[in-house]
């Protein structure tokens, strides 16, 4: 089976570019391949910065909701596999740098939550549709990058913004031309490889260490509340509707 990405190595520079036709949905399977390239290229000698970018229509979609669709037991592999490609990232030696486009769903909010920088076309939109898909998750990493208020109003409403808001918040380090993105992820990572490989590991270690709360133990509880959601009968007609392309019709509470 094909991964869905390709790698590159290049002046201490990894460039990982998801590619998974049409929107960079992955299933589990997908998942786990992305966590063992990050975790791998994290401790290749040969690597000083990563670039995890993308191909096609948008960034990333999340997950393949045709696998859940098919099979509500199979969020339990899916959640372990969103868990260990975040894991990867936020806790690398490595800086992580991610360049944004498009569309940045679910488990593409964690991959960016989870990066050291990103940068991000003038034609992102940043979602957590998760409460019209009937799943739970992605609010930590959103919270690593936005207020808290703005998370919840994005939650809660399904409600997209854009880079030029996500810049003005902090989040995105540079905006750019859709085709920059990589030239941008590409410079930065090249400053960084200058640097000694031993310092730039104890700086992303300490970075790390201060920050408040343990991120993999928050994702870890709103997982949780993800696989309640797959037990009620509103998350199966959520999923439902979204694969039939139709309204979804809740049961009164």
């Amino acid at each position: 089976m094909s991964k869905p990405f390709t790698v590159t190595i290049e002046n201490g520079i990894a460039e990982l570019i998801l590619n998974a036709p049409p929107v960079n949905a992955f299933d589990s399977a997908g998942w786990f391949a992305i966590a063992d390239e990050i975790n791998a290229l994290g401790e290749n000698n040969a690597v000083r910065a990563i670039i995890v970018a993308a191909e096609g229509k948008g960034f990333c979609a999340g997950v393949d909701i045709k696998e859940l669709a098919a099979d509500s037991s199979a969020i339990l592999k899916v959640n372990r596999g969103n868990y260990d490609t975040f894991q990867a990232i936020h806790l690398n030696p490595k800086p992580v740098i991610v360049g944004l486009h498009s569309f940045v769903l679910g488990g593409g909010i964690g991959i960016s939550g989870a990066a050291d920088i990103i940068v991000a076309s003038d034609c992102t939109r940043f979602g957590v549709p998760e409460i019209d898909r009937g799943a739970m998750g992605g609010g930590a990493h959103l919270q690593r990058m936005f207020p808290v208020q703005k998370v919840r109003y994005m939650y809660f409403t399904g409600a997209f913004i854009d880079a030029a808001e996500a810049y003005r918040l902090g989040a995105i380090e540079r905006v750019v031309p859709r085709d920059e993105v990589l030239a941008n992820c590409r410079e930065i990572a090249a400053t960084i490889a200058t640097k000694s490989p031993a310092m730039v590991r104890l700086a992303k270690e300490a970075l790390t260490g201060i920050e408040d709360g343990n991120l993999e133990d928050k994702y870890r509880l709103e997982q949780g509340f993800t696989y309640e959601a797959y037990t009620m009968g509103d998350s199966q007609e959520a999923r439902d509707a979204f694969v039939g392309k139709r309204d979804a019709k809740f049961e009164d509470k």
